[in-house]
């Protein structure tokens, strides 16, 4: 693998600050407590007031702190161990590495652009540019491996393919439900914004994460190398996104939110997504080099 020692390095970087950032984000204390508060748009907000993630609203604030269980318990260990084994010579390990960097950037960036500031936040800038570089240099050590010669006719290329589209497509239509219907009223600000500047999550899906899950599903569909090299790489980190997902769910559960339909909609994805994840990495034949 090209570029090997760096990707390493950079990887190492993201696990140790990810480890860092998680603990602080379940364990910290202080603040206190819970109040409400008058946005500049007049919206009253009720704010966690308790941790690291105090100044955010109370319902931001337990999905943050339920991602970071995921993170510490899920998202760090693969890191590690696709890193392992991809230092072996694997090739789904490479894939999984990359899916899994992907997850970590993503993360990031939403905690860097969404997070209220806390004392954080050079971590964060750590984690979001040290996983956006080991990411990329990681697709790019994969970019000439990607031929559909090296995937078995028994790849899922057509449910992976739909399910990649379907999938990004109602997700985007449900954000376009909360975007819409108050630019048509005259309202303009959906309450989702509460006291936070914009709808970061809904912008940055919007914007690239949709279309290039629509993007790599469709070009798996015509089986193009494209489409070989993102498809997996995506549903890797959709697996891990929707794991951290469905913890918040949970979480918010818990706590007294109404979490129907949403409790019974995403463990489904999520088990496509895995499903879909596991059968692309198998049929990689095992005699091509890696």
């Amino acid at each position: 693998m090209k570029s090997v020692k760096k990707i390493y390095i950079l990887t190492g970087m993201v696990a140790f600050f990810a480890f860092i950032a998680t603990l602080m984000g379940i364990f910290s204390l202080g603040g206190s407590g819970g109040f409400e508060y008058e946005s500049i748009r007049g919206q009253t907000v009720e704010i966690y007031g308790k941790g690291l993630y105090q100044h955010m609203s109370a319902e931001v604030a337990i999905q943050g702190i339920a991602q970071d269980y995921i993170t510490l318990f899920i998202g760090i260990p693969l890191l590690l161990i696709s890193l392992f084994y991809a230092s072996k010579g694997s090739l789904r390990a490479r894939f999984a590495l990359a899916g899994t960097l992907g997850y970590f950037f993503v993360t990031y960036l939403f905690y860097l652009a969404m997070a209220m500031y806390n004392s954080l936040f050079l971590i964060y800038i750590i984690l979001a540019g040290s996983s956006f570089f080991a990411f990329s240099l990681t697709v790019l050590s994969l970019y000439k491996e990607s031929d559909p010669s090296l995937f078995s006719e028994n790849a899922p290329a057509k449910l992976s393919g739909w399910f990649l589209m379907i999938s990004s497509l109602s997700i985007a239509l449900l954000w376009l439900s909360v975007v819409v219907p108050p630019l048509l009223d005259g309202s303009i600000y959906p309450s989702a914004v509460e006291h936070y500047t914009t709808l970061i999550v809904q912008g940055l899906d919007l914007s690239i994460l949709l279309p290039l899950a629509f993007v790599s599903g469709y070009l798996l569909l015509k089986k193009e190398p494209g489409g070989y090299l993102l498809a997996p790489i995506y549903l890797i980190f959709l697996s891990i996104l929707m794991a951290a997902l469905i913890a918040k769910i949970v979480y918010m559960g818990l706590v007294g939110y109404n979490i129907i339909p949403v409790i019974f909609i995403i463990p489904v994805i999520e088990i496509i997504a895995i499903t879909c994840s596991v059968l692309m990495l198998k049929s990689i034949q095992a005699n091509v080099p890696a």
